[in-house]
């Protein structure tokens, strides 16, 4: 099957909030020339294949249309598989006039069950009532290996469903009844979700946030 066909099977197997996607193109020749027709799709090689990274907006569907397109013009023939796709995720919990969002442990719980059955790794954000609490909570959290968010009350952390980078979802849980005795208040988010991903030469997904890699 083409490239370009592939894809069009793939794009309709994601999930309908897909909003980024990386795929592994396995040529069934040369590697060097599939990687320079797929170049502004930046492809990074692992072994005999190349990973790609696909976001939904901004075009990115039709610029990878158009380049999957070039490699069947090109007869440049291979096999196209998803690696892993991230979804929007809303957040968590709206809290509503004088409504206070339940426990840290109860909003972790909350946000396991709105995952799919099949999460793998999640990026996610701890949103706290006061500054006063952000040391506290980041000792209190240090298995979480969390982050300060620039600009904001918050840290932000991962956690692994399977394997790799990010702490488990036991542990993450510890972590927030250790801040609800404190009574460390705040309200958590998912902000990308990853399903069913396996990491090959590396330790886990990254996400780019602002430019950056976290």
């Amino acid at each position: 099957m083409r490239a370009a066909e592939q894809w069009e099977q793939i794009e309709q197997d994601l999930p309908a909030d897909w909003s980024e996607t990386q795929l592994a193109f396995t040529p069934e020749g040369s590697v060097a020339e599939a990687a320079a027709v797929l170049g502004p799709l930046q492809p990074g090689r692992v072994g005999s294949e190349l990973r790609l990274h696909i976001e939904r907006a901004e075009g990115g569907v039709e610029r990878a249309r158009n380049i999957f397109r070039a490699l069947d013009r090109r007869r440049i023939w291979g096999t196209l598989s998803v690696v892993g796709s991230i979804r929007d995720v809303a957040p968590l919990v709206e809290a509503s006039g004088s409504e206070r969002p339940g426990s840290l442990a109860e909003q972790w719980d909350a946000a396991l069950a709105e995952l799919p059955p099949d999460w793998s790794d999640v990026l996610c954000v701890l949103e706290l009532d006061s500054s006063d609490h952000v040391p506290r909570a980041a000792l209190l959290g240090a298995p979480l290996n969390p982050t300060r968010v620039h600009g904001e009350v918050a840290l932000q952390f991962r956690a692994s469903g399977k394997q790799g980078y990010g702490v488990s979802p036991q542990m993450a849980r510890r972590c927030f009844e250790r801040m609800d005795a404190e009574t460390i208040a705040g309200s958590l988010r998912v902000v990308y979700g990853l399903s069913d991903t396996e990491n090959a030469v590396t330790q886990g997904p990254v996400w780019r946030l602002a430019g950056k890699s976290v």
